[in-house]
């Protein structure tokens, strides 16, 4: 097994998320939310009580199985992004207002949902990179945070502290399993959080991984947490540190400038614009750094629960075959400007009512190849 992990260092991957699974997006799968006042994980578990459990246990098991990972492998997908809570390991994290009369409101039994995947993952050839998505106190004030219209993480050293204990956690759980290829120590702290501290934690956060996962193994990945690239020049570099990986996710649907944008300006945006922040990434940061987020989606409506109108979109007065068309040129430009990094990951791999954000869908209407092989 040891020999096998040897050629994780420098793998190029191309990846999918896992979302809405271990951590819930209601915009991702709005039935689990139906006649509920619940907008993310922590309301959801609160309202529904001690009928969580069932439905939420339920979920695990259908939402991504086996077959999943299977059909990821057959077209040459050979990575998994999978996002989780910072309750993966159970009742021993710090109590947030938010939780109510409960103390640990949170469903216990992911973590054997996990196992779970590293035997598929390991079944049928797939990496898979851990994701700290949800932190105590949340890390951004988003649903994909946990709590939203809160963000408190960096403000309360026992959050940052169970944070840390996760990690190394996941670490020691995983570090011999042949498909742990990557743990990102958090996901989209927010822009404002101090960059000082984000980096504190961060090299904290690699400290706790390296106690069980060498380099040639595993990488430990960070955030660049909304802000430039060249914030991070300089930070985590060789000989001290080794196997380190920068987190950039990139959309064109949350700015009002992108928003409004045609499809050529969504396109040229991608071959221009991000083409050359590619290009001074490689220049510039000493590691490698992966897309770790990206869609087709140009329209805000179908994903936020915060933002207001309007939500005009790129693709809104297209006919069925323009559309397509669109869909397939902005895939086609993404890919292009993304394969210049060490890895990419699209989010996500499944969702109920979202195609442009559902990797099947993409795949199968045939606005992304239905082959991603490396032969």
């Amino acid at each position: 097994m040891n020999q096998m992990l040897m050629h994780n260092k420098g793998k190029k991957l191309r990846g999918v998320n896992l979302g809405g699974w271990l951590v819930l997006e209601k915009w991702m799968t709005p039935s689990l939310f139906e006649g509920l006042h619940a907008v993310d994980e922590t309301s959801y578990c609160v309202e529904l009580g001690t009928q969580a459990a069932s439905r939420l246990r339920h979920h695990w098991q259908t939402f991504i199985t086996q077959d999943d990972f299977a059909w990821l492998a057959s077209i040459g997908i050979n990575a998994v992004r999978i996002p989780i809570g910072h309750w993966i390991f159970g009742a021993n994290y710090s109590y947030h207002r938010t939780y109510g009369e409960s103390r640990h409101p949170f469903v216990e039994g992911g973590i054997e949902i996990l196992d779970q995947a590293f035997y598929w993952a390991e079944e049928y050839g797939l990496s898979i990179m851990l994701d700290l998505h949800a932190a105590p106190g949340c890390q951004n004030g988003f649903d994909n945070g946990g709590i939203k219209d809160v963000c408190e993480w960096h403000t309360d050293k026992s959050y940052i502290e169970h944070s840390l204990w996760v990690l190394e956690s996941l670490a020691e759980r995983y570090h011999g399993r042949s498909a742990l290829h990557a743990i990102e120590v958090l996901n989209e702290p927010r822009w404002d959080i101090d960059t000082n501290l984000l980096k504190k934690y961060t090299t904290d956060g690699y400290s706790r991984i390296r106690k069980h996962c060498k380099p040639d193994d595993t990488a430990v990945v960070f955030h660049d947490g909304f802000r430039s690239y060249r914030d991070y020049v300089g930070f985590l570099t060789a000989p001290e540190y080794d196997n380190v990986i920068l987190d950039i996710h990139r959309y064109q649907c949350f700015v009002r400038e992108e928003i409004d944008l045609d499809i050529f300006g969504h396109i040229k945006k991608t071959i221009v614009d991000w083409n050359q922040e590619a290009d001074g990434i490689a220049h510039e940061i000493e590691y490698g750094a992966y897309v770790g987020e990206w869609s087709l989606g140009m329209d805000l409506k179908v994903v936020s629960l915060w933002a207001n109108g309007p939500f005009n979109h790129a693709l809104e007065t297209m006919d069925k075959f323009q559309m397509d068309v669109a869909y397939r040129a902005y895939a086609s430009a993404q890919l292009a400007t993304f394969e210049k990094y060490q890895g990419w990951f699209f989010w996500s791999y499944k969702t109920e009512t979202t195609p442009a954000w559902c990797f099947r869908d993409c795949v199968n209407n045939g606005w992304l190849p239905n082959r991603f092989g490396f032969k």
